[in-house]
């Protein structure tokens, strides 16, 4: 794996309405890393995910993408150039099978016009879908209506979907959020045994021993921007981040997290 940047965020602002989301954010994500990124509630990370995968356009600053400007690009283009990620609150399919989510996914890669052409999942995509779903660990439960699913195993479920596109990239947003604690492990594990294959992650979480256990550096914001990033030995002691955590409260804005 290389020590290159893959992704870097530059200068980002983002403000809705009187208030400020983002004031010039800037951080590098490393390629073949697991990049970590931590911060008070409010403090700006889901709105910069938003921005770098095209849910929300800056107001200014720039997105690069292995060296080239994805900037307010439409999140179909930033996900067909390597980038998956996915979100605080799980995005499934409820009413549709386990396994029809994944073959969803795998529409996801084409045009909506060829999409619409053609049987829903051919032999090879139901193969490669029961593949993520073992990997995740959900192969069992391939014919159960998605809905039926535990929160941690939607979780595991997004993933897979996300792996559908083989992205170079993927970006978790709180993925250990309200997940039992097996299936953090479980979460970990995946991650990490991802990681060794060569993906790159940038992971928002507030679970802190999760954050410290698998990230290879991590990068923490307050108030919109960012205050330390290093190794996680070395920030978890950074006095800027005791004071983020300690210090005080933030209001809390448009972003979640």
């Amino acid at each position: 794996m290389t020590t290159d940047t893959l992704l870097e965020v530059r200068g980002l602002h983002r403000s809705f309405g009187g208030v400020t989301a983002l004031a010039g954010c800037t951080l590098e994500v490393m390629s073949g890393k697991i990049n970590g990124l931590i911060g008070p509630n409010g403090s700006g990370k889901t709105t910069m995910f938003n921005i770098v995968t095209g849910y929300e356009r800056c107001d200014d600053g720039d997105v690069l993408y292995q060296g080239t400007s994805i900037r307010n690009r439409t999140p179909e283009a930033i996900f067909a150039l390597g980038i998956g990620r996915t979100f605080q609150l799980t995005r499934i399919f409820g009413r549709l099978s386990v396994l029809d989510n994944m073959l969803v996914a795998t529409q996801r890669k084409e045009s909506w016009v060829r999409s619409m052409l053609r049987p829903t999942g051919s032999a090879s995509e139901r193969d490669h879908a029961m593949e993520l779903l073992d990997f995740v660990g959900l192969a069992r439960l391939a014919g159960e209506l998605a809905g039926s699913l535990s929160y941690g195993q939607r979780k595991l479920l997004e993933l897979a979907y996300v792996l559908v596109a083989d992205p170079q990239l993927i970006l978790l947003d709180e993925p250990a959020g309200g997940v039992n604690p097996s299936l953090i492990n479980q979460l970990s594990e995946k991650i990490t045994e991802l990681n060794r294959q060569g993906k790159t992650f940038l992971v928002i979480e507030h679970n802190m021993e999760f954050v410290m256990g698998i990230c290879h550096s991590v990068t923490v914001m307050s108030y919109g921007c960012v205050i330390a990033a290093g190794p996680p030995e070395i920030v978890r002691t950074d006095p800027k981040v005791l004071d983020a955590y300690l210090g005080g409260t933030e209001e809390d804005d448009d972003d979640e997290s």
